[in-house]
């Protein structure tokens, strides 16, 4: 019977005493790794290279990690500007003017419509009042009552956009919701990708929830 010793016996007797070499440290300057450019290295030459490059991997991660804070911070200050902003509105023209200063300028859209539908006169220069009967191609993303991104068919970006709809190439749309639709939020972008249907859209929802109650405020005191 021989007492040679298989490679899977010397792997798992090494795996379960990993100080092996500290007790036998002579052992180590006859041991040669072979690298992958054919150069022989020492085996504490190849741990020494497993461990920068383990390192490295860690120094790459825990910077991703810094920068998705960094960039959820700034995402987080610009939307507690916008929500102040609106809560210290007390007009439509205000609101839709908050809401186009911050979209455009902070979270960089090229263009925003605010729709409000009503069957009776408002008063307002900055955004559009339109009957809710009267809704044509918009319907659908009226009745869903969920943000939506990507690319509106012909009909529905003239409708919103009006005379900036040859420019829109991309949008995402916001129901807007208190009790009753109350109106369409659409944020337009002139590149094409900018909005496509895979992004997420908690930010869209947190932004009409937000923009649903401060109209409702708003349209609530401007009753007779």
């Amino acid at each position: 019977m021989s007492n040679t010793l298989s490679e899977t016996e010397v792997a798992e007797f090494l795996a379960h005493n990993p100080d092996f070499f500290c007790r036998h440290s002579n052992l180590l300057a006859k041991l040669n790794v072979p690298h992958e450019s054919g150069r022989a290295i020492s085996l504490v030459e190849r741990q020494t290279s497993l461990l920068r490059e383990k390192n490295e991997r860690l120094n790459e991660h825990l910077s991703d990690l810094i920068e998705a804070a960094r960039y959820n911070d700034l995402q987080f200050e610009k939307t507690k500007r916008m929500v102040l902003s609106l809560l210290d509105c007390m007009t439509l023209d205000e609101i839709a003017i908050a809401i186009k200063e911050s979209l455009c300028d902070d979270f960089h859209g090229d263009t925003t419509a605010l729709l409000l539908f009503s069957q009776q006169q408002v008063d307002a220069n900055n955004l559009r009042v339109i009957d809710p009967r009267q809704l044509g191609p918009i319907t659908p993303l009226v009745d869903s009552n969920l943000p939506s991104c990507g690319q509106l068919t012909r009909e529905q970006n003239a409708f919103i956009f009006d005379e900036m709809a040859i420019r829109v190439q991309s949008a995402a749309v916001v129901p807007l919701v208190k009790g009753e639709a109350l109106g369409l939020l659409a944020i337009g972008s002139f590149e094409a990708g900018y909005f496509h249907s895979g992004q997420g859209t908690v930010f869209l929802s947190y932004v009409g929830e937000v923009l649903s109650l401060v109209l409702s405020r708003v349209l609530h005191h401007l009753e007779p």
